[in-house]
């Protein structure tokens, strides 16, 4: 018998988050989630006419985590893409999230840094990425002053660099105002801000999402915040436009079931648990345990229950 009485909200999921730091870390990961450019043979996922020129290795690891949901694959190619790419900041950007996600704080400052320094040598040939992913490189930083600091401590100091990155996003926004991939992360953090923010507009940072490309990453950042909003349906709706247009992507599926599972569909979700459970050896260890969790919910255990069985599990795999 499944449970009918679970707390409508996303919160609900994340039993050892905080508020805060979901959002952080939703906000970081739209931040790199907003990067990069591909080789114009290949097609910029962006900008489908009049592509920006980047390396086939940084290609590579975009697509690894960005199109398949593929966490381990994306490690190792983002080292390699470093190595025969030195000057493409993205790819730094891309080891510093992931750097986040295993809590390797010191590589994470290191990798922020990079990702500035190499924004700051871009702008000479392509102004509009490079203020873009400096901006990310500061924002990257923030989230380490967070870490280490505390929100009480650290609030004061990450507030001043969100300044800076929304300056340089301003910056960017003066060279294109159109762009698809300022577009995606703009619309990205706007959303994120507005759902924290009673002041803020949701409908406008969604309305800026919908501009962006490529679709799923579009569609999913809308799915996202539409989530937080709880606005379920239409959260749904865009959760199964990124599903088509990526559909072996573990995170997405993982997303759909969330919805599902706040829309109290609980049986429909279960499937989409499952799915993303299949992909659990390319996904981060705390996303897997997090999936354990909450298909256990969804088959009407109590979080007491579910928390062990997802501990149990996650053990038994180390």
């Amino acid at each position: 018998m499944v449970v009918q009485s679970f707390p409508r909200s996303a919160t609900s999921l994340r039993p050892h988050r905080s508020r805060w730091r979901a959002w952080l870390a939703g906000t970081l990961t739209t931040a790199v989630i907003g990067l990069g450019a591909l080789p114009a043979l290949a097609g910029d996922p962006f900008r489908p006419t009049n592509p920006h020129a980047i390396g086939e290795a940084t290609e590579a690891t975009f697509k690894a985590i960005f199109y398949e949901g593929n966490y381990t694959a994306a490690q190792r190619l983002a080292n390699q893409a470093i190595a025969a790419e030195p000057g493409e900041p993205m790819n730094y950007a891309i080891a510093a999230a992931l750097d986040y996600l295993n809590q390797d704080l010191d590589a994470l400052l290191s990798k922020a840094q990079q990702t500035q320094s190499a924004a700051a040598d871009l702008k000479a040939t392509d102004p509009l990425r490079g203020h873009l992913y400096t901006a990310v490189g500061l924002f990257l930083e923030g989230a380490h002053v967070l870490q280490t600091r505390g929100l009480a401590r650290g609030t004061p100091t990450a507030l001043r660099m969100l300044q800076q990155v929304f300056a340089e996003l301003e910056a960017a926004e003066a060279i294109s105002p159109n762009d698809p991939e300022l577009s995606l992360l703009k619309g990205f953090m706007d959303l994120l801000l507005a759902v924290n923010l009673p002041f803020a507009n949701p409908d406008q940072a969604i309305g800026r999402l919908r501009q962006g490309y490529p679709d799923y990453l579009s569609h999913r950042g809308i799915a996202i915040g539409l989530r937080d909003l709880q606005r379920y349906d239409e959260a749904l709706a865009e959760a199964n436009k990124a599903l088509a247009a990526a559909p072996d992507n573990p995170d997405l599926m993982y997303l759909k079931a969330q919805v599902l599972f706040l829309l109290q569909d609980y049986r429909g979700s279960l499937p989409y648990y499952a799915a993303a459970l299949t992909y659990a050896d390319q996904l981060p260890a705390s996303t897997v345990w997090q999936i354990r969790f909450e298909e256990c919910r969804a088959q009407g255990t109590t979080p007491e229950v579910c928390s062990a069985r997802a501990s149990s599990a996650a053990n038994s795999a180390n």
